[in-house]
């Protein structure tokens, strides 16, 4: 068993979620529930618990659970996410994290920072400085993280939602990236991508990688690499700009089993 994933179900109103910068497109809520079920189930096949946290109705992008929290070890820093309207979207997995155990501070006013623009590399913390989170939100989490001896490195945005949308690590130390929407010399060693779902992933752990239907020819790549793509269609979540990576938290591995976990799917409300 790797640890547990957190996950939320998608909100009836998902289809009023925000989208920055790309044209609004009808979503199919009850397609985007299947697909969150396929989802959680390609990642419960790799070894991964599966917990859900509350359903928060009246938040239509809480699906993208990500942006609420940055955990590293036993720490959980809540966010303070940079639409407004997101801010509701903490309290209720604030509470499932504190039930387990792990550790709590928040991103004060002025602050904002999403989850989304946090990437994790060992010691190494890369923070998007973009539309969601700003410099003083970049300034708390670098304070917060120093006792867990993690450096964090400020990385400037250029037309994407977060930087997790444009970058992300391979288990080899190496980084999928989209060029020319964040600097490639920030990062020791780079793969490029052409296909803009391409540059997410999530390792699984034992060589596995989560990538999205949408990138075949990164997938291909990952294959050839040597890895072993898991391959989900997340069609409905990638109109809202949603990616393989916003759509969970991995937690660590010590984490006690709580109620609501479950080895395959998840329940729906």
């Amino acid at each position: 068993m790797n640890g547990t994933v957190l996950v939320r179900p998608p909100s009836s109103k998902l289809a009023e979620g925000i989208v920055t910068h790309i044209r609004r497109a009808p979503v199919d809520v009850a397609l985007a529930r299947a697909q969150h079920a396929a989802y959680a189930g390609a990642v419960a096949a790799c070894g991964w618990m599966i917990a859900q946290a509350p359903a928060a109705e009246d938040c239509p992008d809480s699906v993208f659970i990500e942006d609420t929290v940055v955990v590293c070890e036993d720490l959980a820093v809540l966010a303070r996410p940079g639409a407004p309207a997101r801010r509701a979207e903490v309290a209720g997995v604030a509470g499932i994290l504190r039930s387990r155990g792990l550790r709590t501070a928040a991103i004060q006013e002025p602050g904002t920072l999403d989850g989304g623009d946090v990437l994790q590399a060992g010691h190494t913390v890369y923070a998007g400085r973009g539309g969601r989170t700003n410099g003083a939100g970049i300034r708390q989490l670098r304070a917060l993280l120093a006792p867990l001896g993690r450096t964090v490195i400020a990385v400037p945005l250029s037309n994407v939602l977060h930087l997790k949308s444009a970058v992300t690590a391979l288990p080899d130390g190496t980084f999928l990236l989209l060029p020319k929407r964040v600097p490639a010399g920030l990062f020791p060693a780079v793969r490029p991508v052409d296909e803009e779902s391409g540059c997410h992933v999530v390792p699984l752990g034992a060589g596995r990688v989560l990538i999205a239907a949408s990138a075949p020819r990164t997938a291909e790549l990952l294959d050839g690499l040597g890895f072993t793509p898991v391959v989900v269609d997340i069609s409905e979540f990638e109109k809202l700009e949603g990616c393989v990576t916003c759509l969970s938290v991995l937690l660590p591995g010590h984490q006690h089993q709580a109620p609501g976990d479950q080895r395959a799917g998840i329940s729906q409300r």
